[in-house]
């Protein structure tokens, strides 16, 4: 499927400007997808995997947090579960 994408691209003469824009884009989309962990809902934490509605609760009666590792500094969820969110979190400063 990635072959007859690129060689449509090609053929049309768009293969040098599509990397361009997605590369642009990237950050972009990689930024808003983040979840902060200081404002978002307990039904938005609940569906982080390994995130249940009592590790959610024990979320927002901790926060706030200066960063997302503070999760497993202060003891509210454990290691593994922390490694399998880290990159869907954030913790904005207000």
């Amino acid at each position: 499927m990635r072959h007859l994408v690129r060689a449509t691209l090609l053929a049309l003469g768009l293969a040098f400007a599509a990397p361009a824009v997605t590369m642009l884009a990237t950050p972009v989309f990689a930024e808003a997808a983040l979840m902060d962990i200081n404002s978002a809902t307990k039904d938005q934490l609940d569906t982080l995997p390994g995130i249940g509605p009592a590790r959610a609760d024990a979320i927002i009666k901790g926060r706030p947090y200066k960063g997302k590792d503070d999760l497993v500094n202060n003891k509210i969820i454990p290691q593994n579960v922390y490694d399998g969110i880290k990159d869907k979190i954030i913790a904005k400063q207000k």
